[in-house]
């Protein structure tokens, strides 16, 4: 395993932000995925309460 010591800065800021994307990109996508699925359904009954 690599060290995070061993890594400059730069590569250390490039893989967090690599981690942070990779991240936000499969929540967006569950996101997308839960709402198709679930979101007429929880329109409606907002609706009809």
């Amino acid at each position: 395993m690599i060290e995070a010591g061993s890594l400059s800065a730069s590569i250390d800021g490039a893989i967090l932000i690599g981690a942070v994307l990779a991240e936000a990109i499969i929540l967006y996508g569950v996101y997308g995925v839960v709402e198709d699925v679930l979101g007429q359904r929880v329109v409606n009954r907002l609706r009809n309460t």
